[in-house]
């Protein structure tokens, strides 16, 4: 799954194009490299997003292309929140 498209069905950004800004940005790095927003992600792949002064890194744990809200914790644990 590209992870643009992770992303924004995970939740963990709101839209898909914001998501894509964020790739094309250089905010978002899959295993310590930089992601264009057409990176495909798989489980075990840890990911780390920049947000303002903050940054934030989870593991992968599943990729579904449709989940509950419910259900989306299923899909990522955080490492580190900061």
């Amino acid at each position: 799954m590209r992870i643009d498209k992770f992303l924004k069905v995970s939740r963990v950004i709101k839209r898909r194009t914001v998501a894509n800004t964020a790739c094309n940005g250089g905010r978002v790095k899959i295993n310590g490299k930089t992601a264009k927003p057409s990176a495909e992600i798989k489980p075990g792949d840890v990911v780390e997003i920049s947000f303002g002064s903050g940054v934030t890194r989870f593991e992968v744990l599943a990729v579904q292309d449709t989940l509950k809200k419910s259900e989306v914790k299923t899909l990522y644990r955080i490492l580190e929140d900061t």
